[in-house]
């Protein structure tokens, strides 16, 4: 079976080659620049009907954590520690869906071992 090219990819040869390398290091510089401005932004969540609130970067790092004096029980350490992973959990959560969403959009689904 014979490969195909791309239409307009057959008579170019190392020409294309070079705007194709050029297009994949743009798209490598987007994600770099999407990736670093994403690593700053903040994302929070709530459990318990707001009881529990954590803040996490998109660097996946917690920034912070809220926790109302009326959900500390001491007899019902488990609960207060459910509570705080289920904010935590959905804060990184929704960090990595739009660190996600923003890749696919710029790689425009594109998925390359190593591009990002």
């Amino acid at each position: 079976m014979k490969a195909r090219l791309p239409k307009g990819y057959n008579n170019g040869g190392s020409q294309n080659l070079q705007q194709l390398a050029r297009q994949a290091q743009k798209m490598q510089e987007e994600m770099d620049e999407a990736t670093k401005e994403l690593d700053v932004k903040e994302y929070s969540a709530a459990a318990g009907g707001g009881a529990v609130q954590a803040v996490v970067t998109g660097a996946l790092e917690v920034k912070s954590l809220e926790i109302k004096k009326d959900v500390v029980d001491p007899e019902d350490i488990d609960m207060l520690s459910d509570l705080v992973i289920a904010a935590v959990n959905e804060a990184i959560r929704q960090a990595r869906d739009e660190k996600a969403a923003t890749m696919d959009k710029i790689s425009g689904g594109l998925n390359v071992p190593g591009l990002f």
